[in-house]
C-alpha cells in the first residue's frame, strides 16, 4: 500500500490523473502526452528517464493509451521514479 500511494501521489502531482488500484502489483496510467502512442511514451520513459514502463498495448488493443508500472521495488526507489518524470514532464 505505502508503495502503491507513493506512486499514484507522486504522479498525480504532476497533473498526471491516475486511479488508485485496490489490490495488484501494478498501477495503469493513460499517456499523459496527447497523441503519443504507449509505446513511444514508454521508449521514451526509458530512454530520458532511465524508467521501465510496459507499454499497454503489450496487453491488447484496448490497452493502447496507456502504460503499466510494477510497485515490486522499494518506496524508495518509486519516490525516484516520480522526481525522474517530474523532469522529463516537467
Amino acid at each position: 500500500q505505502a508503495r502503491r500511494d507513493a506512486l499514484v501521489e507522486g504522479i498525480c502531482r504532476l497533473g498526471w490523473q491516475v486511479p488508485s488500484p485496490r489490490a495488484s502489483f501494478y498501477v495503469w496510467a493513460p499517456v499523459p502526452l496527447k497523441r503519443m502512442r504507449s509505446e513511444t511514451f514508454a521508449a521514451l520513459v526509458l530512454e530520458k528517464a532511465g524508467i521501465v514502463v510496459t507499454p499497454g498495448v503489450g496487453f491488447g488493443p484496448s490497452g493502447e493509451g496507456y502504460i503499466r508500472m510494477a510497485l515490486t521495488i522499494s518506496k524508495e526507489r518509486i519516490e525516484e521514479a516520480c522526481t525522474r518524470l517530474r523532469k522529463l514532464l516537467g
